[in-house]
């Protein structure tokens, strides 16, 4: 494996990013809803003004619910099937690459672009924040940067696989929105109304929670945040009291595994499928 080809398909990818226009809106409007929240955070007094890191933390969550995961599947989806579709794809494996190479070269170029576009929308609110003296509960801030880096993976890995399975741009982008909203919308609603219908217990309903990566960030978030998960009800209570302390880290190591398996999987279907 030549890391040097894997960079220069890293920064080709950077390049291409930056060129995209619907990323440049999703950063540019990530980045103003960032700096609204911060701005329209009730202070402890009750007016309005930025509160600190911790609360806006806590707005934020639902921002990064919505955004990032449409950020990272629509850059996925169209990161091989558009270039299948256009040739490019063809002519890059033309060239002294591994398929391999291409896929570590092009993931890496574009988990790169999310976490430039993360940085600058967490980045700039962070400075407002700090200006205007609102410095407490910087822990918070930086571990909810993580989670939401690990989101934003997690959601570039499956718009891969997405990539990886279809021919055509097109459908690889309508597949991306589709699933955006099957994991937006089978999150409290979805979970509440499936487990009113199955009557799912307590250890049922986490797990239904678990397989959902927009669920996994949600309650690591919350735990990050309140320190504890009574806002999420008996699911939440039972998570907390069986795994404790060491929650926070399940919760991490199982949005890298969203990272990871779709990866890989998109990985297995492309060297099997070939350019072509």
């Amino acid at each position: 494996m030549d890391l040097e080809n894997i960079f220069t398909l890293a920064q080709k990818e950077m390049r291409d990013a930056r060129r995209n226009r619907w990323f440049v809106l999703y950063t540019i409007a990530f980045a103003g809803l960032s700096l609204a929240l911060a701005w329209l955070a009730l202070s402890g007094a009750g007016q309005y003004g930025l509160a600190g890191f911790g609360r806006t933390s806590a707005s934020l969550v639902n921002l990064v619910l919505l955004i990032v995961p449409l950020m990272g599947l629509t850059l996925g989806a169209l990161s091989l099937a558009g270039e299948r579709e256009s040739g490019s794809l063809l002519y890059l494996m033309a060239q002294p690459i591994s398929q391999v190479e291409l896929l570590l070269g092009k993931f890496m170029g574009l988990s790169l672009a999310l976490m430039a576009a993360l940085s600058l929308g967490f980045g700039g609110t962070a400075v407002f924040i700090a200006i205007n003296g609102g410095g407490a509960e910087v822990s918070i801030y930086l571990v909810l940067l993580l989670l939401s880096c690990l989101l934003a993976l997690a959601s570039l890995s499956l718009g891969f696989l997405l990539s990886a399975m279809v021919q055509r741009g097109s459908t690889a982008v309508g597949l991306a929105l589709f699933l955006w909203l099957i994991l937006v919308f089978f999150g409290d609603l979805g979970v509440m109304g499936t487990a009113l219908a199955l009557q799912f217990d307590v250890q049922q309903l986490l797990a239904l929670a678990l397989i959902n990566p927009l669920q996994i960030f949600k309650i690591a978030a919350i735990l990050d945040i309140r320190n504890n998960l009574e806002l999420l009800g008996p699911a939440g209570v039972y998570a907390f009291r069986t795994y404790g302390s060491q929650l926070l880290s399940l919760l991490i190591t199982l949005l890298l595994a969203w990272v990871v398996v779709p990866f890989l999987a998109a990985t297995y279907l492309f060297r099997k499928q070939g350019v072509l």
